[in-house]
This record gives C-alpha cells, structure tokens and sequence, in this order.
C-alpha cells in the first residue's frame, strides 16, 4: 500500500472485530510511534500496551467514549506532555496500522487523574491519549477504493478552502 492511499482512506474506527491483532503487528505500530519526529529529538512518550482486562475497565470510565476501549483489541496510551510530538506520535502509530487494515482511533480523556491512577503513573505524569487498535467490525479496507475515490467521499472542507498562496 503506497502511503497517500492509507492517508486517505484513513478513518476513525469505534467498532472492532472479535479478531485477535497479531503481536508482530502491534511491534510496528508501537515501533512506527518510537521513529517519529520530534523537538531536539527528545523522544518524550513512553507507550503502555493495556493488556489486562481490569486495567482496560478502569481505563474505559476515564476516556470520552468508554466502548472504543472496550471494544478494541490493542488499547495503548501515550505518557507525554509535549502535545506536538504526540500528534505526530500517534498519527504514525495509526497510519502503521492501517497499512496493515488495523482500524484505529484517538480517545479523548475526561479523567486525567482518574486514567493516571489507572495506569500506575507517578506524580504529575498522565497520558496525553489513549488509542484503540482492532480489524474493523465492517470490513473495510484501505484497497476499498482509489485514493481520489476516498478523498471525495472524505467529509472534509475543500482544499481550495483552506489554502491560501502568499
């Protein structure tokens, strides 16, 4: 899959397929996460794979939508507090993942302290997100279409909208 066709197809997904995510592929999702870019190359995340299904209750009742984590088969969260870096963090992660047809999405979190405890996390430290990994309940697949096929369907503003050439 060349990478403008996963950027494109690309979707947030909150409905997981009852199917395992083989460990070799969670390995290049978090390994996708560690070779991101950021500031002065201080690398500042940590990753926490939530395997126990305790944890993952716990971590459930802190996030905006409780299902997306309980539904998924990979829950990870990002310990950062540089909020650029995560972004780029965590896009990587998921785009890795979709190269792979691993549906993917970022979760907000109402209960910083709440999912810190959670977590174990010492001090000030919190997540910064919590992303849900799993095959996609409906089937799709980034092949599904062409990119310029996704690219229209994209509920998104038109690009003559928002660039402007100075």
């Amino acid at each position: 899959m060349d990478a403008f066709s996963v950027i494109t197809s690309k979707r947030d997904t909150r409905r997981y397929a009852d199917r395992p995510v083989a460990d070799e592929a969670v390995g290049r999702v978090l390994d996708a996460g560690r070779l991101s870019g950021s500031a002065k190359n201080r690398q500042p995340w940590r990753f926490l794979v939530v395997e126990s299904p305790e944890l993952r209750e716990r971590l459930a009742g802190c996030v905006y939508e409780p299902g997306n984590v309980r539904g998924a088969q990979v829950v990870v969260a990002i310990v950062s507090s540089a909020s650029m870096d995560v972004g780029r963090c965590m896009q990587n992660m998921m785009l890795a993942a979709w190269n792979e047809g691993i549906a993917s999405c970022p979760n907000g979190i109402a209960d910083a302290d709440g999912a810190g405890a959670a977590l174990g996390l010492a001090g000030e430290e919190r997540p910064a997100v919590i992303l849900t990994f799993g095959y996609p309940a409906n089937g799709r697949s980034p092949a599904d279409r062409t990119p310029e096929e996704w690219s229209a369907a994209a509920d998104r503003k038109p690009l003559d909208e928002l660039v402007e050439r100075l």
